[in-house]
């Protein structure tokens, strides 16, 4: 029997697949035509890859045939532009369908990749996984709408469904920090507000010992597991935390949230229409106001979770890859 990872060609789903692969054979990675070209790694990791979509019923099947354990990550990430349709194509009707594809061929376990995002802003940190739910973006509204459809599932078939919610992936690999590396490296990092709000990382690593675990966990079936670093910390605290490994001194330049936020707004207003990358994305701004706490206890008591990465050792091999590739 084999294993499936949808998104194979993503940061996560790539260091998943390969993950898997040294270990157990055969993986496959479902990847879309267009991801093709990235797809030498895998290839070379020993992940078998199969072309399809999301919204092709027929090439789910196709894929599926002969699974035990699918781990889909695959979704449609933030991208300007995009209409609302498109993430409710992609993230709630495709997982739709991949569930279909699934029961059909008799997969076992379907371990579901969702976001902490889910809550929202989490007002009494931490947070656990009963804490109120309050998607605060398109992205993160069809990625709630996908988990609760998949979990229905999980309780009206035989197919054993385990939620699993990361938040704020990160290292070697992935450049969603790289923006922040660099403004504090070169001492243009403002935080907007008082930077006290909580921040909660995953190191990648991490991350994936904690998704395996949720597809070979008999009792983690029916379940969501919140997937994250061993602590959370302040937004001042990690930027302290990336200026010490830059050697730069911490910031202190702060700025009112509003403005910026407003100006994000007329960003959005302007660049959105004409197919331009906005240079400011008020969500961008919640990175500065939305606290992310989580309390991973569940995880560590029933899955035997235990992330390894501290935040200074992950800002650290983070930054040594972005000094490789010449971005520091």
């Amino acid at each position: 029997m084999s294993i499936l990872v949808t998104g194979a060609s993503g940061f996560t789903g790539g260091h998943l697949a390969r993950a898997l692969a040294s270990r157990v054979s055969p993986v496959r990675g479902l990847v879309r035509p267009s991801s093709l070209l990235r797809t030498t790694a895998l290839s070379a990791a020993g992940v078998e890859i199969v072309v399809g979509d999301l919204t092709d019923l027929d090439s789910l099947r196709m894929a599926c045939r002969g699974v035990e354990t699918v781990y889909h990550l695959a979704a449609m990430y933030r991208s300007a532009g995009q209409r609302d349709q498109v993430y409710r194509d992609v993230n709630v009707a495709g997982t739709n369908n991949l569930l279909k594809a699934a029961r059909e061929a008799g997969v076992r376990r379907f371990v579901h990749c969702s976001t902490g995002g889910v809550h929202g802003h989490i007002e009494d940190p931490p947070a656990t996984e009963d804490a109120p739910l309050a998607p605060g973006d398109i992205y993160q509204v069809t990625k709630l709408e996908a988990e609760q459809l998949a979990i229905e599932v999980g309780t009206q078939t035989d197919l054993e469904v385990v939620v699993a919610r990361p938040m704020a992936i990160y290292g070697p690999g992935d450049t969603r920090l790289l923006k922040m590396f660099r403004g504090i490296g070169r001492q243009r990092f403002p935080i907007l507000g008082s930077g006290g709000i909580f921040y909660h990382l995953t190191y990648i690593d991490d991350l994936v010992e904690g998704l395996i675990l949720c597809g070979e966990t008999m009792a983690a079936a029916g379940r969501a597991y919140f997937l994250a670093g061993p602590s959370y910390t302040t937004l001042n605290e990690l930027a302290a935390v990336i200026a010490s490994e830059v050697e730069v001194p911490p910031p202190t330049w702060h700025l009112p949230v509003w403005p910026v936020w407003m100006a994000g707004a007329v960003c959005e207003a302007v660049c959105i229409p004409l197919g331009i990358e906005p240079p400011l994305y008020r969500r961008r701004v919640d990175f500065f106001t939305k606290s992310r706490a989580f309390d991973i206890t569940r995880a560590r008591l029933e899955l035997g979770f235990e992330p390894r990465i501290d935040l200074k050792t992950g800002v650290h091999l983070t930054a040594v890859w972005y000094r490789e590739q010449g971005w520091l």
